[in-house]
């Protein structure tokens, strides 16, 4: 009797784990559905958007908050908690540090500055930057960040999101303008973002800065939505300079996906 005990317990092993593992997949889905709607949600939301009964959403929910990840508003809504932001940070800045190099290409291949950006929530967040050597160069914080609508990255970003969810964002942001050249009208950007589909890279031409360019395209397939861009002054970034860069950037953005996929960068 006492073997069959022990051969019961450990035929329900897999299962356990199975249904461990399922449970963990099922609570990173839900923040990542969070976090594309802006960071708070209510449980029907979730439920409708991810396909889960509320007792399961209830319950996953419930432990997401006792870890600290999640957090129940007054009004019953949920939250990204705030112990995210450690964990956010310092994945941010181990991707900076991976992009690097391909970023120095960049920087030796065109003589502009090379950015590599994210989106996280509503927000472009410059996670890494290699200079340029000319005298006359552009400079972003690492760390800073900038609405979408104002830039190259978040044009490459947002490029291959639905409209619906593109509108929502731009609801939740506002559209305000950085400079006179600034994208302010939802319709515009939609259109602006078909023009990116169709060739394949996006353009900031004096929208977030006067007088700098910024040229940029998607990494495909990261692991997190991320962006890569180089941006000069306009007298260097022209038209004619764009139809050499743009095919640098789209190179080293499919290698740089490459190596974030092997977690085995350069």
């Amino acid at each position: 009797m006492p073997s069959s005990s022990a051969s019961t317990s450990d035929a329900a092993k897999p299962a356990a784990a199975s249904g461990g593992v399922q449970s963990l997949e099922r609570a990173f889905d839900l923040l990542e559905r969070m976090a594309d709607a802006g960071g708070e949600v209510g449980l029907s939301e979730l439920s409708a958007s991810s396909g889960l009964p509320l007792p399961t959403i209830h319950r996953l929910m419930r432990t997401l908050v006792a870890c600290g990840y999640v957090r129940q508003q007054p009004n019953r809504r949920y939250a990204l908690g705030p112990r995210l932001i450690r964990l956010g940070e310092s994945a941010s800045r181990l991707l900076g540090t991976w992009a690097r190099p391909y970023l120095a290409r960049l920087v030796e291949e065109t003589g502009e500055t090379a950015n590599m950006a994210l989106l996280d929530g509503d927000e472009i967040v410059y996670v890494a930057q290699v200079p340029s050597r000319h005298a006359v160069r552009m400079f972003t914080e690492v760390g800073r960040r900038v609405l979408p609508h104002t830039t190259g990255v978040g044009k490459a970003l947002l490029a291959n999101h639905s409209p619906e969810e593109v509108r929502a964002l731009l609801g939740r942001t506002g559209m305000p303008a950085a400079t006179e050249k600034t994208i302010t009208e939802p319709d515009a950007f939609l259109d602006a973002l078909t023009e990116v589909r169709g060739q394949g890279f996006a353009v900031d031409d004096n929208e977030q800065e006067i007088g700098v360019r910024c040229i940029a395209v998607p990494v495909p397939d990261s692991p997190t939505a991320a962006a890569i861009s180089i941006s000069g002054p306009t007298g260097r970034v022209t038209e004619a300079a764009t139809d050499k860069i743009v095919p640098v950037l789209q190179e080293v953005a499919r290698e740089l996906s490459v190596a974030l996929a092997n977690q085995n960068p350069a």
